[in-house]
């Protein structure tokens, strides 16, 4: 019975596999239809690519198993015909038989053994149409990205500066224009020079934001040498040293210097001296010097001559046949701004003041031109603004020297109006502009308002690109001002080094064109040298975060670069700065017992005098630590100059306030008895505001009453 079960089982195999084969194949055949029907959804156009792909894996997998099958299948009919031509003898366990006789059959072709021919050239077929189908979806997504308009890309790219914080001026952005061709940092040296070390260590700095000159204002830091020494300052740079800085400037790093020495207004270093003061347009004045004395000329002549020769050559008595210093020193800027005093002496009143300034500028570009005939000059352009057209091109200065245009503002515009731009463009073939990155908003703050600077910069990229088609050659590019006093009698502005975090943003918008909101695209973070990558789509927080009427971004706080610990040391600074004057205010001001009018009178309540003065000796103390902490930091950057001028603007008024505190406080705590109300007028209040007493005004009414019965 079993050898009977087993013989027809034998005899029917390969019906049997043909059978289950189709069945499998079958199976797999209807799930790859109901996957593709279900790939070609209409959610399918938000994923074309994985969704192709993994329909395209399916697809492969079918194929490679009805690749598979077909081998086995024909391997067995090659097998069934060769056994028809030569029976064999079969063991099946224990039974011997013999395989029966079956009609005569011709062999099946090759190709027919395939099972399900048809179905697979419809697979390749419908993956082919798949195929064609997502290259047409991904060429039409091309060509999407390709009509999105500007301004949509730029809508995008504004509404990332707003979750940064950053100002957003329309134009200006990825598509916008280019950067500027030449992006210059001013140095202001008046006064607080800072150590040629730590400048050695911007220059690198700079250079990798994308900085290609130095705009240097030297004022009183110049070695100035034989009847001008008295100009330079007693811890002004030795010119060994300085040659050594601008060559390391050029050779090192590329970067091109541009001097600044004033020639007109500002010149308080000079004229404020014994043997110079003749030279002074208002004898009361030592802010400008009169133009209309021949000595002036000589002595502004020599200045320009010392400055020069010094980026010239490699020492200060060299002939034109010595060679020249190995640096770029292509202009030569010579102020001519704000000048206060014009026309105002005998000799000036005779002459207008356009002809007053144009006259002496041309004088001074002359001389340099015709000494040093590869030199440009520059000159600042506030004092032009006021002309006309007419009184410009017949001074023909437009052959002589080239504006740099300042705005400090947001408001450009405001100041630069499109018809002052048109009147340049007709005067000058070029000229220069110049935006701030320190010492414009106030003319004492500690730490300067990054963002304000920011939004400066980027509205003067926005002007550069539409004003610079009017001149014949262009605008040269932007100088970057961080001015350190507003003149040499002004105290100091916020220092360089914390003005760092807004000339590196500001520099590196400029170098861009535009401020990039990618962190892997965006040269600060290159230059910054942080425990952590910033990457706003892991934290989910802009990787760069300003705030209006912030003075900085957290990222300045964390990182590090040239000046971080004195940036770091001034944020906590004005913090504590802040919480003394919140506390004298409070006490001085809002407080009914440690009043003015308190102290004036002796009269107060001893406890709670005592209540509002227990912090005052611990603010001083922390002040007292602030201020040895200042020297420490300070001095890698300044000298002690510097650093006793700092201590004594900044935190000395505040310890001198908190002891006038104090002792007004142990004043009212010695009074042991007081008076009765009402408390008598003081002889101050008497005097300086016309008050009387109740009997001085009885007395006053007797008078009168009596003058008018005489």
């Amino acid at each position: 019975m079993h050898s009977n079960l087993l013989i027809f089982i034998w005899r029917r195999k390969l019906s049997f596999l043909l059978l289950a084969s189709g069945l499998v194949l079958l199976g797999l055949w209807t799930w790859a239809i109901l996957i593709d029907s279900a790939k070609t959804l209409p959610a399918f156009t938000q994923q074309t690519s994985q969704s192709g792909e993994a329909n395209y894996q399916h697809v492969h997998i079918i194929q490679k198993l009805i690749a598979q099958a077909n081998r086995v299948l024909r391997a067995e009919r090659q097998r069934d015909n060769a056994e028809r031509t030569s029976p064999t003898q079969r063991l099946l366990g224990n039974v011997r038989f013999v395989r029966p006789t079956q009609a005569k059959k011709a062999p099946l072709p090759l190709a027919e053994s395939y099972l399900f021919e048809q179905e697979r050239l419809k697979i390749l077929e419908q993956q082919q149409r798949q195929r064609n189908a997502g290259m047409d979806e991904l060429n039409a997504n091309a060509e999407d990205d390709r009509m999105l308009s500007s301004a949509e890309r730029q809508t995008q790219y504004e509404h990332e500066l707003q979750r940064m914080g950053v100002p957003a001026v329309a134009g200006i952005g990825p598509d916008g224009p280019r950067a500027p061709a030449e992006r210059l940092v001013h140095l202001d040296l008046k006064g607080a020079p800072p150590k040629l070390s730590f400048l050695k260590q911007l220059l690198p700095v700079l250079r990798a934001l994308g900085a290609t000159g130095l705009l240097i204002e030297y004022e009183d830091m110049f070695p100035y040498s034989g009847a001008l020494q008295p100009l330079a300052a007693h811890n002004a740079y030795k010119e060994a040293e300085l040659k050594d800085f601008l060559e390391t400037a050029w050779v090192e790093y590329g970067l091109s210097v541009m001097p600044l020495v004033q020639t007109f207004g500002h010149l308080e270093y000079a004229l404020k001296l014994s043997g110079f003061e003749q030279l002074r347009e208002l004898p009361e004045s030592p802010q400008s010097i009169c133009p209309s004395q021949p000595q002036s000329l000589a002595l502004l002549e020599q200045m320009l001559t010392q400055v020069i020769e010094l980026h010239m050559r490699p020492s200060g008595n060299a002939t034109p046949s010595t060679p020249e210093l190995p640096i770029k020193f292509t202009h030569l800027h010579i102020g001519c701004d704000e000048v206060q005093r014009m026309g105002e002496c005998s000799l000036c009143r005779q002459r207008l003041r356009s002809e007053l300034f144009l006259s002496h500028v041309i004088s001074l570009a002359h001389f340099v031109r015709r000494r040093w005939p590869q030199l440009s000059v520059v000159i600042w352009d506030d004092q032009l603004r006021d002309m006309t057209l007419s009184e410009l091109q017949n001074s023909q200065i437009g052959s002589y020297v080239e504006p740099m245009v300042w705005v400090y503002a947001s408001d450009i515009y405001h100041f630069i109006q499109p018809q002052l731009w048109d009147t340049y463009s007709k005067v000058f073939p070029s000229a220069w502009a110049a935006s701030a990155y320190k010492g414009a908003f106030g003319e004492s703050l500690l730490v300067p308002p990054l963002q304000q600077h920011l939004e400066n910069n980027i509205r003067w990229l926005a002007v550069i690109a539409k004003e610079g088609g009017r001149f014949a050659k262009g605008l040269r590019g932007l100088a970057l001002t961080g001015w350190q006093r507003y003149d040499h009698f002004a105290v100091l502005c916020e220092l360089l080094p914390v003005g760092m975090p807004s000339l590196m943003t500001s520099l590196s918008t400029v170098s861009k064109g535009y401020f990039s909101t990618n962190p892997r695209d965006n040269e600060l973070l290159r230059v910054l040298r942080c425990v952590f990558q910033p990457d706003s789509r892991r934290s989910g927080h802009p990787w760069l975060e300003l705030h209006t009427n912030a003075h900085y971004s957290q990222l300045f706080a964390v990182c590090s670069y040239p000046g971080h610990l004195v940036f770091k040391y001034a944020l906590r600074l004005y913090d504590k700065l802040a919480e003394v004057r919140n506390y004298l205010q409070q006490t001085r001001e809002h407080s009914a017992w440690l009043s003015d009018y308190n102290v004036r009178h002796n009269f107060s309540s001893p406890l709670r005098v005592q209540e509002l003065t227990v912090r005052t000796p611990q603010l001083i103390e922390e002040l007292r630590a602030m201020a040895r902490e200042s020297q420490q930091l300070l001095w890698e950057v300044y000298d002690e100059h510097t650093v006793a001028e700092f201590v004594e603007q900044h935190i000395y008024p505040s310890i001198n306030a908190l002891h006038q505190q104090l002792a007004n406080g142990q004043t009212l705590l010695q009074r042991r008895t007081w008076p009765q109300r009402p408390l008598p007028l003081t002889m101050e209040l008497q005097q300086d505001m016309g008050l009387v007493t109740t009997l001085d005004h009885h007395q006053q009414q007797q008078q009168q009453q009596q003058q008018q019965q005489h």
